[in-house]
């Protein structure tokens, strides 16, 4: 069975489970290093899955501030969540920059359109609150949800 070269854990895959590290194809791995000669590996404050949550928890902002601290900033699940967060919140403004813009003008037009105002907008809301909860609950179990446009989005930020 192969080993890892960077941490020495066994290997079965392409990949080392502790560390990550690729295995080299159609070769072993050297054996682990004696005892006692382990890099200490850096770990950090908090669970993978806390810090990926929080990274909903303010959007634009923990999601910022989770691409810039260090132990965090190297992992991918805690990158991908804060470039997911990052740009839901953009896409968020901007909808509702557009949907302010579309209304007004409409609004101009036909006053009628204030009932449909009055109802949509915190429709839309509410379906945001629910999405956020949604992807808070679900972080925080260690789940990965790929939201459908931003998500592969986000994936290729996290692996560059």
């Amino acid at each position: 069975m192969p080993f890892c070269a960077s941490c020495g854990s066994q290997v079965e895959g392409k990949f080392c489970p502790k560390c990550g590290a690729a295995i080299v194809a159609g070769g072993a791995a050297p054996p682990p290093p004696a005892p006692g000669t382990y890099a200490t590996p850096v770990s950090a404050p908090m669970a993978e899955n806390v810090a990926s949550t929080l990274c909903y928890v303010l959007g634009l902002i923990t999601g910022i501030i989770f691409l810039v601290l260090e132990p965090y900033s190297k992992n991918r699940a805690v990158r991908f969540h804060a470039f997911q967060s990052i740009f839901l919140n953009v896409a968020v403004i901007v909808i509702e920059i557009v949907f302010s813009i579309v209304f007004g003008i409409m609004l101009r037009i036909a006053g009628i359109f204030s009932v449909f105002l009055g109802i949509f907008f915190p429709i839309f809301w509410l379906g945001l609150l629910i999405l956020w909860l949604y992807l808070l609950f679900s972080t925080y179990q260690g789940k990965t949800i790929v939201l459908p446009i931003i998500g592969p989005i986000a994936q290729k930020q996290a692996q560059s």
